[in-house]
């Protein structure tokens, strides 16, 4: 099948590259230009794993291409994909101005039918919004032209989102017309062998189903992260407790697990986004609210920790600081607890030494060069002369270090811990001082 998608970011580049794995014909579209250029020269704007690999193979067989002129890509594919941004505006709602300009730039070049696929993370109504911008453009151009819309909410997890499409959960599609169900079911009749995993819906009920989806997974988190608060005050160690309730087949180990926060692109704008549409409804979602409070506490628990450890005397200090990404797997820093870290640690009047598998670069971009931040080659580099080692991101590669490196290198043996990576009692034995979340510190 023509598919184009317009969007060349995370989600549009792996939207694109899967479908054309499975044989279709697949054009992505984006604005900028450079970007385009260097996705023809096989340069990946974005770091996920196998990504690039899967990219390469489909340019290279004809089924993926790239351009940057929208009545191409318009008259290319039957089905329309829109996967561009929803940044969240100032007052946390989604900003919807670049989906709205695709629904123009679609009505714009259209001249036949098109199914156009909302693949953004957007906010309930946004279906009857493009078809609203799509008609408006037509009549303003004297065109008549069929076409339907469509809400196919992605599902993908940074880190592992090329399985995530791969081998679905489920497929949603929110649909108003039968017609546009069986082609869509048609289009992912590769990903939907083994058992029938597509779930035909509403369109408003489509978009909603996103929206729940990450803003109860970020409930679980802020919901251990607050027990890893209390559990803290009584005594107790969280991470018992997660075995003891995650063994409860009705709560599972998923998402159980305490830290310093959650990031990324998608939790933190989509719990916003939905409490923003629940107000403009006239509903208090309290629950909504309550968690995104949560986890803004949370970020900041590791420098009280730190605070606390060294009697609130930062000034000159250095610490070293393993993870940037919000999560292992990823470059991505938006919204990142490392980012709240640093900032707080820059204010006191202290210096970072950091190392992340795949962030630096991203680092870079964001913070650029600056007296006190020393950009590692490696995890062992940023220990030299620091005054703590901060565990921030759970990589692999941070999970059994050398103890006896790390303690001969820092100043002083101290260990604050924000993923819960390192066992407390060999912490203790080997003489360090360790802060983790939620363990009695």
């Amino acid at each position: 099948m023509k598919v184009s998608v317009f969007g060349s970011g995370y989600v549009g580049l792996v939207t694109g590259a899967c479908l054309a794995e499975v044989g279709n014909d697949v054009v992505c579209m984006d604005v900028d230009e450079r970007k385009i250029e260097m996705l023809k020269q096989g340069e990946i704007p974005i770091y996920e794993p196998g990504l690039e690999a899967m990219v390469e193979r489909n340019v290279q067989a004809g089924r993926l291409t790239f351009t940057a002129d929208a009545a191409a890509a318009v008259e290319h594919g039957l089905f329309q994909f829109i996967a561009v941004g929803t940044p969240p505006d100032e007052d946390g709602s989604a900003d919807l101005q670049y989906v709205l300009a695709v629904a123009t730039a679609i009505a714009e070049h259209m001249d036949d039918y098109r199914v156009i696929v909302d693949k953004s993370t957007v906010p309930v109504g946004t279906g009857d919004k493009v078809r609203e911008r799509i008609n408006e453009t037509l009549r303003a151009n004297g065109k008549q032209v069929e076409f339907d819309v469509v809400s196919n909410p992605e599902f993908l997890k940074e880190g592992a989102a090329l399985d995530d499409f791969m081998k679905p959960d489920r497929i949603i599609i929110g649909t108003d017309n039968p017609r546009t169900t069986e082609l869509l079911r048609a289009l992912y009749t590769p990903f939907n062998r083994n058992h029938d995993r597509l779930i035909a819906m509403d369109i408003r009920s489509a978009e909603l189903t996103k929206y729940a989806a990450n803003a109860i997974l970020a409930t679980k988190i802020s919901f251990m992260n607050e027990l890893s608060n209390l559990s803290e005050r009584l005594g107790a160690d969280i991470e018992q407790v997660r075995h003891g309730i995650g063994a409860d087949t009705r709560i599972g180990y998923s998402f159980i697990y305490p830290g310093c926060g959650y990031g990324g692109s998608c939790f933190p704008k989509d719990v916003n986004a939905l409490e923003r549409t629940a107000r403009e409804v006239g509903y208090d979602a309290q629950l909504l609210t309550a968690v995104e409070a949560v986890n803004y506490r949370q970020k900041r628990v590791l420098f009280s920790k730190i605070q606390r450890h060294f009697s609130g005397d930062l000034k000159d200090r250095t610490f070293a600081l393993w993870g940037l990404s919000f999560k292992p797997n990823t470059d991505d820093m938006r919204e990142a607890s490392s980012r709240v870290l640093m900032e707080a640690l820059w204010e006191a009047g202290a210096k970072v030494q950091v190392f992340d598998p795949e962030a630096m670069d991203e680092c870079r971009r964001i913070y650029g060069e600056r007296d006190d931040l020393v950009y590692c080659e490696d995890q062992e580099s940023t220990l030299n002369g620091a005054d703590a080692l901060v565990v921030v991101t759970e990589w692999q590669v941070f999970r059994s270090p050398d103890y006896d490196e790390i303690k001969q290198s820092l100043s002083e043996p101290v260990i604050f811990d924000g993923r819960n990576i390192y066992d407390p009692q060999r912490m203790k034995e080997a003489g360090f001082s360790y802060y983790a979340i939620g363990r009695g510190d």
